[in-house]
């Protein structure tokens, strides 16, 4: 006798097996399509940065009819940041070595950084308008063009700024922190052994000897001292010279104007179109390729560039 619960008691049950069937067909046949769509978007995103990466992109396209080549130093100068001076010296050399360049325009926008940084693209700045007289180097101010940044701008044929921005800042300093007192009230004992009297230079967590202190000072005078030289050097008569010039104070574009910091009101565009007379404007500025950016998003290094910075001295010389 058949058992009434046994598939063969369903009239349907073949049918309803068979539609079961497909379904899990269809549905896996779905899914592998999904996976398959997934796998090839993303194997066309890793070509995409491949290509970004390893492709040089074409540059030269506009070149070849008369120009205004463009440099931007926006930020900071500093080794490791996006304004350094191999990055800038690099596409300032490119600008003036354009055949079809008519002059070249430094578009910057900076606090100021690193003495060693902006000297270097001083110095070449200097050099570049000896090799090509007949093309002239201009510096278009945007908001900030302070300490290190001036540094810079002091090397140009003359400098253009908006009325309202910040120019100025002829000074030098150290900064940092000293540890000494939290130390006391947490019971933390500094053990610090040293081979050279000095070799522990404004520890910042040992007490400051007067004598370090002094020298200190010493080393802020001299490179001060080089930065009015340059200042001097590169501004000439159009300085209205005053004890506050090189005393670390800023000014406004206008106030720059009057102090001989600065030569006219002026932009990237109307420079380009009323000074240089060559309105087609081109971009030579050195750019972080897709893969760079990717990378400094992802935080790529920023576990030991934390350490580095935990380890490494508190005091810092800057030009802002």
């Amino acid at each position: 006798m058949d058992n009434p619960q046994s598939p063969q008691s369903d009239p349907s049950w073949e049918r309803k097996t068979l539609e079961k069937l497909a379904f899990s067909a269809l549905a896996e046949q779905r899914a592998r399509r999904r996976w398959g769509i997934f796998f090839k978007f993303l194997g066309f995103a890793y070509l995409l940065v491949i290509l970004a990466t390893v492709v040089e992109w074409d540059k030269d396209a506009g070149t070849d009819r008369k120009h205004t080549a463009l440099v931007d130093f926006q930020g900071v100068i500093a080794a490791k940041s996006e304004a350094n001076a191999e990055s800038l010296i690099s596409a300032l050399n490119a600008a003036f070595d354009a055949p079809k360049s008519s002059g070249v325009i430094l578009r910057i926008n900076s606090p100021g950084g690193s003495p060693v940084q902006s000297g270097l693209v001083n110095d070449e700045m200097l050099r570049l308008r000896a090799k090509y007289p007949d093309k002239p180097l201009y510096v278009v101010v945007e908001d900030v063009c302070a300490s290190g940044g001036y540094y810079v701008a002091a090397a140009a044929d003359r400098i253009y700024v908006n009325k309202a921005s910040i120019v100025g800042s002829i000074g030098v300093l150290m900064d940092g922190f000293g540890f000494t007192g939290t130390m006391e009230k947490l019971g933390v004992e500094r053990r610090l052994l040293t081979a050279g009297e000095n070799k522990g230079f404004l520890d910042p967590f040992s007490p400051q000897q007067e004598s370090q202190q002094a020298h200190a000072k010493k080393m802020l005078g001299d490179i001060h001292q080089q930065f009015i030289d340059v200042v001097k050097r590169g501004r000439g008569a159009r300085l209205k010279e005053s004890p506050e010039i090189f005393s670390g104070l800023m000014w406004t574009g206008e106030q720059s104007i009057k102090l001989g910091l600065a030569d006219e009101y002026g932009s990237v565009e109307s420079v380009a179109r009323d000074v240089i007379g060559a309105e087609h404007v081109l971009d030579y500025s050195v750019k972080e390729n897709i893969a760079e950016r990717f990378a400094k998003r992802l935080g790529a290094g920023a576990v030991n560039s934390f350490w580095q910075g935990i380890s490494s001295r508190s005091q810092s010389l800057h030009l802002y």
